[in-house]
C-alpha cells in the first residue's frame, strides 16, 4: 500500500517537472511572436492628473466675504504672457478676488475642430479637440470616447461674490454647458473644491450687481455641481470659455465700454486669442459693432448661448467678466495687472491707429493742434455751436466737428479721434471716444447744470488720468443753461438742486440730462481754450 502511494506521488512530481520544462522551451517562441505582432494588447490610459491653475491655498474658505482690496496706481507694468501659457498668479494681496481661474490657454495656432456628428458622450478632459463654428472635420481629428474609456477627472471650482460690481464663478476639469437651458454643469467636483450646499449657484453675468433693476433684465445662468448624470457632450472644445451678457445698457456706447469691452479685455486678454466667447442676452448689433475687438480677443466665432442647443464641454468655464470701476481697470485686482494704458494700446492695435502720443505743435511751421467737438442734437447740445467753433478757430485750433452720424462708424471715427489733440463735448456717451485719443491729449467735459460734477468726473475725469490724458471740467452756470428760459431764478431748479435729485433718477434724467441745452459763455470758453492751446504749443500738460 505504501509503495503504491510513493509511486503515485512520484508520477505527479515528474508531470510538474515536465510542464515546467515545456514552458521554458516555449517562452522564447512566445516572446518572439509578441514582439513581432501588430496586434499587441491595449491597456486603457487612466485620466491624467488635473493641473489646477490657481493659488495653492485654493479652497472654499475664499468664497465671497472678504473686503475688496485697495486700488493700485495705473502705471503698474502688466505681466502679460505673450505666445506662452500664463503662469499662475498669486492672489494673497487681493482678498475676495476669484482665486480659481480658467487654465492656461493653448498656444497652438491650429483651428479647433467640431464634433458635430459625434454621438453624445461624457466628456473626458484628456481629449484635445476644440470647436470653431462652421469648421469642417479636416481641420482636426475629433476624439470620441465612451464613458468607460477614460476615468472621469475631478473638477475644481471657485466662486467670488464679494465684489460690489460682479459675481464670478470659475470651473476647471469636466465642465459642460447647455445654452438653451442656461446651465453649466461641474462634473465630479473634488473634495477641496468650492461646492454650494444645495449644489447650485445662479449668476447674472453683467458687472452692475448693485443695480437690482438692471440685473433683473439679465438672463440668469445656473451652475450645477453634479455627478456623472450630467448630459453627455455633443461638442468638445480644447480652449477655455467665458460667459458674459450683452444685455442691459450695452447699446449705449459708454456702457458698451465700461460694462462690456473693458471687463472682457481684463478677463480674456491673457489667453492671446485661445478662448471661446459665449454671449447670453445676445445682441447681434452689439456683436457686429464690436466685431473687430471681439476677433482680436478670440480666434473663434462668438457662440450665442441663448440659441445653442448643443452640450458643449470645455476644459474650463468662467461665468461673468471682471469689471472694477467706471471706464477703468484696477491693476491690483487684475489677474495680469492690466492697466488702461494696456487697454488703449490694444485698441490702437485693433484699429491700426497711428498716434500713440500727442506732441507739441511746431509754431514756426504753421501747424495747428486739432480740436474735436462732439456734437449732440436731442439734448445737452451746444445752443451756440457756431460761435463755439469760431472761438476755437480764433484761438488757433483746427476744429473738427463730429455729428452723431459720423460717430456711429466706430472704426472710421476712431481714426478721427486719434488724429486730434483736444476733445470737447457735453457729458454723455460720445465722450467715451476718449479711449482713442493719443496720450497727452486733453478732454474738456462740459458738465450740464444740475449738480452733476461728481458723476461726470467719475465717468470721464478720473478715467482720463488712468489713460494718460489731460482733463478740464467746464461747469455750466445758471446763465449758460437753457433751463433759465423754463424756470424762474428762484425755482428749486436753481436754488435747491439737491431736492430735485432726491426725487429719483427719473426726475434727474428728465430735467437735467434730457431737458436742457447749453449756451456757452464764449468769453469764458475762449479763455479755457487759450490755456489749453498754450500748453499744447509749449508742451506743458499741466492744466490746473
Amino acid at each position: 500500500m505504501k509503495r503504491g502511494r510513493r509511486n503515485e506521488k512520484g508520477k505527479k512530481l515528474a508531470g510538474k517537472a515536465a510542464a515546467r520544462a515545456l514552458v521554458w522551451l516555449l517562452l522564447p517562441v512566445l516572446v518572439f511572436v509578441v514582439l513581432n505582432s501588430d496586434h499587441m494588447p491595449q491597456v486603457p490610459l487612466q485620466a491624467t492628473t488635473l493641473l489646477i491653475w490657481a493659488n495653492p491655498s485654493f479652497n472654499s474658505d475664499l468664497v465671497g466675504h472678504a473686503p475688496p482690496p485697495s486700488p493700485a496706481s495705473s502705471d503698474q507694468t502688466p505681466g502679460e504672457a505673450v505666445d506662452a501659457p500664463p503662469s499662475p498668479t498669486s492672489r494673497h494681496e487681493t482678498p475676495g478676488k476669484v482665486v480659481g481661474a480658467p487654465p492656461s490657454p493653448t498656444t497652438s495656432d491650429q483651428t479647433p475642430s467640431v464634433a458635430v456628428d459625434a454621438p453624445p458622450s461624457v466628456a473626458s478632459r484628456d481629449e484635445a479637440p476644440g470647436d470653431a463654428i462652421g469648421a469642417n472635420k479636416s481641420q482636426g481629428d475629433v476624439a470620441r470616447r465612451r464613458d468607460t474609456d477614460v476615468a472621469a477627472p475631478r473638477s475644481k471650482s471657485i466662486c467670488d461674490f464679494s465684489s460690489e460690481r460682479m459675481d464670478v464663478c470659475a470651473m476647471q476639469g469636466d465642465v459642460r454647458m447647455h445654452g438653451k437651458s442656461a446651465t453649466v454643469y461641474v462634473v465630479s467636483a473634488s473634495d477641496d473644491s468650492y461646492r454650494p450646499e444645495n449644489g447650485t449657484v445662479k449668476i447674472r453675468p453683467y458687472p452692475r450687481k448693485s443695480e437690482e433693476g438692471t440685473m433683473r433684465t439679465i438672463r440668469e445662468v445656473t451652475i450645477r455641481w453634479s455627478g456623472l448624470d450630467a448630459p453627455r457632450c455633443t461638442v468638445t472644445h480644447n480652449v477655455p470659455a467665458v460667459v458674459f451678457s450683452t444685455g442691459a445698457y450695452l447699446s449705449n456706447f459708454f456702457h458698451a465700454m465700461t460694462d462690456g469691452i473693458i471687463p472682457l479685455f481684463n478677463t480674456v486678454r491673457e489667453y492671446d486669442g485661445h478662448v471661446q466667447l459665449v454671449v447670453t442676452d445676445y445682441n447681434h448689433k452689439w456683436v457686429d459693432k464690436f466685431k473687430d475687438i471681439l476677433a482680436a480677443l478670440s480666434k473663434y466665432p462668438v457662440i450665442n448661448f441663448d440659441a445653442d442647443d448643443k452640450v458643449r464641454c470645455f476644459p474650463s468655464v468662467q461665468v461673468g467678466t471682471e469689471g472694477h470701476k467706471e471706464m477703468g481697470i484696477i491693476p491690483a485686482l487684475s489677474r495680469k495687472g492690466y492697466t488702461m494704458t494696456d487697454f488703449r494700446n490694444f485698441l490702437r492695435s485693433v484699429y491700426s491707429l497711428k498716434r500713440e502720443w500727442s506732441t507739441p505743435v511746431n509754431r514756426t511751421t504753421g501747424d495747428r493742434p486739432r480740436l474735436l467737438m462732439i456734437l449732440r442734437r436731442n439734448s445737452r447740445a451746444f445752443a451756440n455751436e457756431a460761435e463755439a467753433v469760431a472761438a476755437a478757430t480764433e484761438v488757433g485750433f483746427d476744429v473738427v466737428s463730429a455729428e452723431p452720424q459720423v460717430v456711429s462708424d466706430m472704426a472710421r471715427f476712431a481714426e478721427v479721434v486719434n488724429s486730434c489733440d483736444v476733445m470737447v463735448g457735453v457729458h454723455g456717451a460720445g465722450l467715451t471716444n476718449l479711449v482713442f485719443l493719443p496720450r497727452n491729449a486733453t478732454l474738456v467735459q462740459v458738465v450740464p447744470w444740475g449738480d452733476m460734477s461728481w458723476g461726470s468726473n467719475a465717468a470721464f475725469g478720473a478715467p482720463s488720468a488712468d489713460m494718460g490724458l489731460g482733463y478740464v471740467q467746464y461747469e455750466t452756470t445758471p446763465e449758460e443753461t437753457t433751463l433759465k428760459y423754463k424756470y424762474p431764478r428762484d425755482h428749486a431748479v436753481f436754488t435747491d438742486v439737491a431736492s430735485i435729485n432726491r426725487q429719483g433718477y427719473g426726475m434727474t434724467w428728465g430735467l437735467f440730462l434730457n431737458g436742457q441745452n447749453i449756451t456757452l459763455d464764449i468769453d469764458r470758453y475762449r479763455g479755457v481754450l487759450q490755456k489749453i492751446y498754450h500748453d499744447s504749443i509749449m508742451g506743458d500738460p499741466s492744466f490746473n
